[in-house]
């Protein structure tokens, strides 16, 4: 609120892009000061944390930064031993699980079912898994090959690498919390889904 120069925010916390003044016979007045656009980018200015980020306000959109910023770091430790971390992924999961159908790994993975076709081509290709035909032809079930197992121990020294230096630098507690996160948080989303 104004009156005669004094400014007074419609929130004790938060001055809002609307004001309410008064004429010089004391009617309120709804003033606007700038764009809700203008007011929304110096607020998420404002509110960066200490990180250097600013703060997005989404779920989605906050642990897809991390995970693309998560992503360009392993797939730089990953590029000399000739992988991606998908392909890292699927590898180490294949090498934990045994034999499973592309459907249960697309799900141990969250992933859909026209990415997952794709990289496993690939990796069929190279000789890294293999796979044989269910009793349903549709049905393929996967298994790391020789060579798999080959490129996974290969990459497994910077792979262990960056993880070590990475749960250095967040500490062991919040580290186990985090991967304690995401795993309930991919359950809840992948459970629920449309009913949340």
């Amino acid at each position: 609120m104004q009156f005669k120069g004094l400014h007074i925010a419609l929130s004790d916390s938060v001055e809002h892009p609307l004001a309410i003044e008064y004429a010089a016979d004391l009617t309120p007045v709804v003033a606007v000061k700038e764009s809700w656009a203008s007011w929304n980018a110096r607020r998420m200015a404002e509110t960066a944390c200490v990180f250097g980020l600013p703060e997005l306000g989404c779920m989605c959109g906050s642990l897809r930064r991390t995970a693309r910023a998560l992503t360009q770091l392993y797939e730089q430790a990953l590029r000399p031993p000739g992988l991606r971390s998908t392909q890292f992924t699927i590898l180490q999961v294949l090498s934990r699980a045994g034999e499973v159908s592309q459907g249960q790994l697309g799900k141990m993975l969250a992933m859909d079912s026209t990415t997952l076709t794709r990289t496993l081509e690939i990796m069929s290709r190279h000789g890294w898994i293999t796979e044989r035909r269910g009793e349903d032809r549709r049905e393929r079930w996967l298994r790391l090959a020789k060579g798999g197992e080959t490129k996974l121990n290969r990459a497994l020294p910077v792979w262990e690498k960056v993880q070590s230096r990475l749960r250095h630098q967040l500490g062991d507690q919040a580290w186990t919390n985090l991967l304690q996160l995401t795993y309930q948080t991919t359950d809840i989303a992948t459970t629920l889904g449309d009913s949340l």
